[in-house]
């Protein structure tokens, strides 16, 4: 990812906060030149100080026939506004777009079929925990088997986290102020996103 110095986050803790608050993601795999890529809700863990991405997909995808040996890329990207050159004090401003993102590149590897189970019941849990604890328990373990059968379970240990924060560092205080407080008043819920992460860059 192209990280201009002024917009980079190398802040690990940050950047896996932000994976997890923003946990749906794109897997990126590449075959014969060609990308193949694929939707999903990830678990971040970890574990000696590394970071592992957990998730699954259906088996029916044939995404996971690349998985094979090979680096993949996961991509953490969520809140993000155009900004309006109205917002800045010259006339001679262009309009941009803020966002955050972040790239994960790392190791992929499958689990054995019968621990797919366990990592979908993570999943729920983490993920629905008041369903986890109610319904869950009373569907049939077979139901539940034939259900992990269907489906590839993998982790990615992470080798490279990329971090970039895209939000008026470029700009002037009085600039980035003015976007700050015109998005807390807007009704978009992006715009409210990228004001918050905008005052902890700002420190405003």
């Amino acid at each position: 990812m192209y990280i201009p110095k002024h917009f980079a986050e190398t802040d690990q803790e940050k950047l896996i906060e932000f994976m997890r608050e923003f946990n749906f993601a794109t897997l990126v795999t590449a075959e014969n030149d060609l990308p193949f890529a694929t939707h999903l809700p990830f678990m971040i863990e970890i574990r000696d100080d590394k970071v592992f991405l957990l998730a699954h997909l259906a088996k029916a995808n044939p995404h996971w026939q690349q998985f094979s040996d090979k680096e993949v890329l996961v991509i953490f990207q969520e809140p993000h506004a155009y900004i309006s050159p109205l917002h800045y004090e010259k006339t001679e401003n262009v309009p941009t777009w803020n966002y955050i993102a972040v790239h994960a590149y790392g190791l992929l590897k499958t689990f054995p079929q019968v621990e797919n189970l366990k990592l979908l019941e993570k999943q729920v849990e983490a993920f629905d925990k008041k369903y986890f604890e109610t319904n869950w328990q009373k569907i049939s373990n077979d139901y539940k088997i034939n259900l992990a059968k269907g489906v590839i379970a993998f982790e990615i240990e992470v080798t490279d986290l990329q971090g970039k924060k895209k939000l008026n560092q470029n700009k002037t205080g009085k600039d980035a102020q003015n976007v700050i407080e015109a998005f807390e008043k807007s009704d978009n819920d992006n715009e409210k996103i990228i004001a918050k992460y905008m005052k902890e860059v700002h420190q405003y």
